[in-house]
């Protein structure tokens, strides 16, 4: 009996893991780092706070120079602050592949000496056992005899049991420690995603700091002069398109366009901006961080689908620049472009457009980057570029609207009759009509 048990397990222990390099680190010390891990991420996050406190201060002052430079130096302070939370993430999970490291070596161990000591059991019963159980307790001079040797036998079995569950427990210990590796390698990834792209954000916000004192000579008066020429340009555009609209002889069945009220499109930011939004309620005045609502009554901003013509032809959304936006829905770029290209004309900025593929198409513009090229496929909460101030606006924000697809163009102004002599002539960018324009508030 015991060497049929003996060729069974010493087929089970052959079946050995691949060793993982353990840090010489002990566990207290891997533990240590990462309580202080948790205190700087904490100090972080209410430096992050007060920044925030800061902005919305500044926001509620007189729209001046040195509001909107001290503005954007706050948040590049935040992002700086943001950037060594994510590094501070980064080294946790560095420690935490590190300790789990730890953890795999010593299961390793467990499990060698395990399969070391079963071995040396099974091989020392083999060799030793010179006639089988039952010929034994025939051949005893005594019952008592044969009753020890049952008892030699059952006590090996079941030591040789514990050794088998301990060497059990050990494999999926490792197994799950092995899990956890290769999701933290994934968090890994993540994270030096959103190093890269916060990096990337704090860079945008320099760069739009400096294009401002270069377009102000850092003068005050400069600066408001250059504010009220966003605003009449705006004003001066909103006109230009309304009476483009009826140029377009393009036709909206209202029958091809998804129903409203099903939450089909998401916000075009993360979940952790949306959230901060929320938070910010009694500042703002609506959980979203909108700054302007779509239309120009207080109807059309309450109901589905009202565009009488005129008004605001989207929901402005305010956001640092360097904010990552993100696409809505899946689907198509259109096209993408920048007005701020064509000297004089003010009007979307850097701007992406979006084809849903279900009668929707969505509009991101005043961008201070662009991070996709027309035709080219987007998933639902891929980053398509970052938030800004081009164009006509006047402090940083995404415009974000959504159209009907088929009452939707992309093309260059000039091939509109009357546009001769307007700033935007030569400038590239999506042109609906009036039955186009739908409320993003139908679908968010």
């Amino acid at each position: 009996m015991i060497r049929v048990q003996a060729f069974a397990l010493l087929f089970f222990i052959s079946v050995g893991a691949g060793a993982l390099t353990a840090s010489a680190q002990s566990t207290s010390d891997l533990q240590n780092q990462i309580t202080q891990h948790n205190d700087q991420i904490k100090a972080l996050q209410d430096e992050i706070t007060a920044y925030q406190k800061q902005l919305d201060t500044l926001g509620k002052q007189k729209n001046t120079l040195q509001s909107t430079i001290n503005a954007l130096a706050l948040s590049q302070k935040q992002l700086a602050a943001q950037i060594a939370i994510t590094q501070n993430n980064i080294a946790f999970q560095n420690q935490q592949l590190e300790q789990l490291g730890v953890a795999i070596g010593d299961k390793e161990s467990t499990i060698a000496d395990n399969q070391a000591a079963i071995a040396k059991a099974l091989r020392s019963a083999i060799e030793s056992e010179d006639q089988p159980l039952v010929a034994r307790m025939l051949t005893a001079g005594t019952l008592a005899e044969a009753w020890q040797a049952t008892e030699e036998v059952q006590q090996f079995n079941r030591a040789l049991g514990k050794d088998i569950d301990e060497l059990r427990t050990a494999r999926e210990e490792l197994a799950v420690n092995r899990d956890e590796v290769a999701a933290a390698k994934d968090k890994l990834v993540s994270l030096q995603k959103d190093l890269t792209l916060q990096k990337k954000s704090v860079d945008a916000s320099k760069a739009a700091q400096q294009q401002l004192l270069a377009d102000t000579k850092n003068q005050e008066g400069s600066y408001q002069k250059l504010i009220a020429q966003k605003q009449a340009a705006e004003r001066s555009f909103e006109q230009e398109l309304l009476n483009l609209q009826s140029q377009l002889n393009l036709i909206v069945h209202p029958g091809s366009l998804p129903k409203v009220g099903t939450g089909l499109l998401s916000w075009p930011f993360s979940l952790g901006f949306m959230q901060n939004c929320a938070a910010r309620k009694s500042v703002i005045g609506n959980v979203f961080c909108i700054t302007q609502y779509f239309g120009n009554t207080p109807f059309a901003t309450a109901n589905a689908q009202v565009y009488n013509g005129g008004g605001h032809n989207g929901i402005d959304i305010g956001a640092p620049i360097g904010t990552p936006v993100e696409a809505s829905l899946t689907g198509t770029v259109l096209g993408t472009g920048n007005t701020d290209a064509v000297r004089g004309c003010y009007s979307f900025g850097k701007w992406v457009m979006i084809d849903h593929h279900d009668g929707l198409a969505t509009l991101y513009a005043h961008l201070s980057e662009i991070d996709v090229s027309a035709g080219e496929s987007v998933g639902t909460g891929q980053v398509i570029g970052l938030s800004g101030m081009t164009g006509y606006a006047t402090g940083p924000h995404l415009h974000f609207g959504v159209y009907a697809s088929e009452g939707t163009k992309i093309m260059v102004l000039s091939g509109f009759r009357g546009t001769a002599l307007s700033p935007c002539a030569n400038a590239t960018m999506p042109v609906a009509t009036k039955d186009a324009y739908l409320n993003p508030l139908s679908y968010l």
